[in-house]
């Protein structure tokens, strides 16, 4: 948030100086940052309140986070030996009247969806395989027919992936799998296909003046307007969640496919790796699916538009606002849901490879991407709490470490 202030600040159309600009990038370089509240946003003017404790910070007011501790700005400047900032005019409305913080929120989810996006694809094409599907349904010449660039695109994926022996070897005796199966690019791609006007909608705003009012510099002017309107941000948020929601339903069906044994094309009941006598006391997967058909649900539940529940606030003046930030807050949960039911899915799926003896036979790219998962999760065989490895998963994915695995190139 410091730095999408700072993106906006230092474009020279907000009338502040260059000590307040130097300021922001110390704390940036000490690691020195506002403790900022979450809530308290409605969008317009910007995000004031808790853009108030970023201004609050640097006149030596507020807690910040210095080397992982919660403590008073105050004790931080006298121990640097610094002194707080003294405010010019201008400079308070500059830093607080700005969709900085909505703004920030929606970078971070831009980045964790086109993480899901990926591990969503890597973990539909291991389950065609455990399914034994049909890699049919992603043939090049049928997706010609229908020119969405981003479901094209999931499509070719699959097709590449899937290029391997296994690919001839195992087809489904069904000349058409389910849906969650065979429409997997025409869900996953419609983010893939929105990717171009989300990061539209956010570059432009983080590269925006968004304050007001904006200083003309060359012809000595005051500019009232409202560019604190968050408008497009909550726009590309409330879209978002729902694209990531829908991926976190497709998961979830694709699993429920996975553990039923009248659906899986000969894996045992809910993916257990036990056998013989031990068969029966084993349950595998089968809570597994349960908590992914409740983190499902509840993202399902939060796609609800907030951009819609615009309140007349300070005395009607702010009669119309956007909720950008209550939209980017509503977006991130909905991807920590996904997160938690694509970190379970990769489970699943990589122990439906296994217990299908497939691990050697499977793409570069699905053999990288198994191993990824491998780091952290080892096959089940008898039952045990999964609680850590999936947390493991979950914590991996929010410091996007599938993204920047250098997994697709």
């Amino acid at each position: 948030m410091v730095v999408t202030r700072l993106c906006s600040l230092a474009r020279g159309y907000s009338g502040v100086s260059h000590a307040l600009l130097e300021r922001l990038v110390w704390m940036l370089n000490e690691n020195v940052i506002p403790v900022i509240p979450s809530e308290g946003s409605v969008g317009a003017s910007g995000d004031l309140t808790p853009l108030s404790y970023i201004a609050g910070a640097l006149v030596g007011e507020r807690d910040v986070y210095d080397q992982g501790q919660i403590v008073p700005v105050s004790q931080v400047y006298a121990e640097k030996g610094l002194e707080p900032l003294v405010m010019r005019p201008k400079e308070g409305l500059a830093l607080m009247n700005g969709t900085a913080v909505m703004t920030a929120i929606a970078c971070l989810n831009y980045k964790k969806a086109e993480q899901i996006s990926l591990a969503s694809t890597c973990i539909t094409a291991l389950n065609v395989l455990a399914l034994e599907g049909n890699p049919s349904h992603f043939d090049e010449v049928l997706f010609a027919q229908k020119p969405h660039p981003g479901q094209q695109h999931i499509a070719a994926q699959l097709r590449d992936w899937l290029n391997s022996e296994v690919q001839t070897e195992h087809q489904s005796s069904r000349l058409q799998d389910r849906y969650s199966l065979r429409c997997a690019p025409h869900i996953i791609g419609v983010f893939e296909d929105s990717k171009v006007w989300l990061r539209q909608f956010i570059e432009n705003e983080l590269n925006s003046s968004n304050d007001n009012p904006l200083i003309d510099p060359v012809n000595l002017r005051v500019l009232h307007g409202g560019h604190f309107y968050g408008g497009h941000i909550a726009q590309a948020m409330d879209s978002l969640k729902i694209m990531i929601a829908n991926i976190a339903d497709l998961m979830d069906r694709q699993l429920a496919q996975l553990v039923d044994y009248k659906m899986n094309n000969g894996l045992p009941r809910n993916l257990t790796g036990a056998t013989d006598e031990r068969l029966p006391l084993n349950h595998g997967f089968k809570a597994v699916q349960i908590g992914v058909s409740a983190w499902t649900a509840e993202a399902l539940k939060q796609t609800l538009s907030a951009s819609i529940f615009s309140r007349s606030t300070e005395c009607h003046n702010q009669d119309k606002v956007s909720m950008g930030t209550i939209a980017a807050r509503d977006a991130s949960r909905v991807i920590v849901l996904t997160e938690q039911v694509i970190a379970a899915l990769c489970c699943a799926s990589v122990q439906a490879i296994h217990l299908k003896t497939l691990d050697g036979k499977l793409s570069e790219v699905l053999a990288t991407f198994k191993a990824w998962v491998l780091q952290t999760f080892d096959y089940v065989v008898e039952d045990r709490p999964l609680q850590h490895e999936l947390q493991q998963l979950v914590d991996r994915l929010e410091n996007l470490q599938l993204l920047n695995s250098g997994l697709v190139r």
